[in-house]
């Protein structure tokens, strides 16, 4: 039987952003579960603020090119790649002028939540597949660290279950104190209804509040995590309500050796949606 395959997908990673909850688990965990005898792909946005030149990042001509569509706008794809030589990991950036080029991550220099972080999110997650499809490389589990790649999970379970490429793929999703301030786009619903979405989806999230996304994605992920040592009490409400596989906050020290196992239940076990 070969490696398991974990395909990490995070908002953020050290050192390629200042560090953060975040940024750090998501740098530290997938060297640890490579090291652990499981084979990884690590992606994350190409954020204006990142430094090319610094980290070495390049263009990966192969896998760019393409065009994903997000309420009815088309929005070129490109891909870019940089090695992190200590961890013997790469990492690959998905990349757009539109999205990604401003110089903040998140919100503009007044603090603010981008208007459309949720559009941001929506080409994150599809580029994500999209390059993975294109990569060849089919992950049993999915890996998701910080909001922005919270609709993984609604693109597996209801978008991409019909492809045989990920057929299997399991998705978990890691809940850190680190939500955002403003709600999405109150078209939001009307913009995953372009994108494919059922009408049960989209009545799910007429609310568009960091709870209620959270609250639906622990309906559609395979398992979720807590990430950070202390959450809010709504936050905790939805982990203890949750009915996929769950697996309470540990400490750093314990993380890839609780996670790697956590990953193993994860793909053993058949949750119904």
């Amino acid at each position: 039987m070969g490696k398991k395959k974990i395909l990490f997908v995070s908002q953020e990673i050290s050192p390629f952003l200042p560090k953060s909850e975040v940024a750090n688990t998501a740098r530290r965990l997938p060297q640890g579960i490579q090291e652990a005898g499981k084979e990884i792909r690590v992606f994350t946005p190409r954020f204006g603020s990142i430094n090319e030149r610094r980290h070495q990042l390049h263009e990966v001509i192969r896998l760019s090119g393409m065009n994903l569509v997000i309420d009815d706008n088309d929005h070129p794809l490109i891909i870019k790649v940089a090695s992190i030589s200590a961890a013997r990991m790469q990492v690959y950036f998905i990349d757009n002028d539109e999205f990604f080029k401003r110089k903040n991550t998140i919100t503009d220099e007044d603090g603010n939540d981008y208007a459309d972080n949720d559009e941001r999110s929506m080409f994150f997650c599809r580029g994500v597949l999209e390059t993975v499809k294109k990569l060849g490389w089919q992950p049993d589990v999915i890996h998701c660290h910080g909001w922005m790649t919270s609709l993984m999970a609604l693109y597996i379970k209801k978008l991409y279950n019909k492809d045989p490429h990920f057929a299997d793929t399991k998705v978990v999703y890691s809940i850190y104190d680190d939500g955002f301030n403003k709600n999405w786009d109150v078209r939001f619903g009307d913009k995953l209804k372009f994108d494919g979405f059922d009408d049960e989806v989209v009545s799910q999230l007429q609310d568009t509040s960091y709870e209620n996304i959270t609250r639906v994605i622990a309906q559609y992920a395979d398992g979720i995590n807590i990430a950070s040592e202390t959450i809010t009490p709504e936050l905790q409400k939805i982990y203890d309500e949750a009915t996929c596989l769950k697996q309470e906050y540990v400490a750093e020290e314990n993380q890839t050796k609780v996670m790697s196992e956590f990953f193993n239940k994860v793909i053993e076990e058949t949750v119904l949606i």
